[in-house]
């Protein structure tokens, strides 16, 4: 077996680094230093999807993904604070930190973050595996549209903390139907969810995806993992109320169904050893 390049051969345990302190920041986060925990906490997160999808899907599928997302991501925002395009008129305050334009600089890590993980639970869902199985044109949309699904599920709990806790943005219009937010900000997570992992998913039709380390199954837990913290997260402290009640129902399901999924895909891995 051909030895294998220092940073792949390192992936897995870099990943499960990243995760344990993102896992530990999402414990401790205090609101005297939120900004400061909040641009750690999204970098950390970024860095450990990125790992993870380069350990699963390759370094160069890895990148069009990223690069996907983030690109993309930040046009939506910049789009959505300056036109009110996609989510409804909105201004960012100071509380994510530095910015690209209207734009704090970890909303389009986060993008690429969030669209992974929902990647990942999707196939594992369907396919039982966390990469695509049969490909074609309306097996991409499809799926891209469930992905999406699972990666607004979260943003339900999720916007109206960083707008009444965190105060990070601030909408024009305060008397939506959704605790005060408004609807249309749900159609804007579906569409530009699914207009990134679609994307992506064209972008590697042609591409046999391939791992960049010796393949661990368990790796693929790591963006469940991810999806899961925020979920337990939103339970504890979601705000309003009843969000707590929400996350685990609108964010556990597709997380169940995706570890069932994983389960299937693992065994026959044991079988073979």
């Amino acid at each position: 077996m051909p030895t294998l390049p220092h940073f792949a051969s390192r992936l897995p345990v870099l990943s499960y680094v990243l995760l344990a302190v993102y896992l530990v920041i999402l414990a401790v986060r205090t609101h005297n230093d939120t900004t400061i925990a909040l641009v750690i906490a999204s970098v950390v997160m970024f860095a450990c999807c990125w790992a993870s999808a380069t350990h699963l899907l390759g370094a160069r599928p890895a990148l069009q993904f990223v690069l996907i997302a983030v690109s993309f991501g930040w046009f939506a925002e910049q789009m959505g604070s300056s036109r009110g395009w996609f989510f409804g008129q909105y201004t960012y305050t100071d509380v994510l930190g530095p910015r690209l334009g209207d734009v704090p600089l970890v909303i389009p890590l986060m993008w690429f973050s969030l669209t992974y993980a929902g990647y990942v639970i999707c196939n594992l869902i369907v396919w039982q595996s966390a990469v695509d199985g049969a490909r074609g044109l309306g097996n991409a949309a499809m799926l891209s549209f469930l992905a999406a699904m699972i990666v607004t599920a979260f943003d339900l709990g999720a916007d109206p903390y960083m707008v009444y806790t965190l105060k990070a943005w601030i909408m024009t219009k305060t008397d939506g139907a959704w605790f005060g937010e408004t609807v249309q900000g749900f159609f804007g997570w579906v569409f530009v969810s699914f207009v990134i992992i679609f994307g992506f998913r064209m972008s590697v039709r042609k591409q046999a995806l391939q791992p960049s380390s010796p393949f661990l199954r368990h790796h693929a837990l790591v963006p469940l993992a991810l999806y899961g913290s925020n979920m337990v997260f939103q339970m504890i402290l979601g705000n309003p109320v009843e969000i707590r009640s929400i996350a685990p129902f609108a964010m556990g399901i597709p997380l169940l169904c995706a570890l069932a999924g994983y389960q299937r895909w693992a065994a026959p891995a044991k079988a073979s050893v």
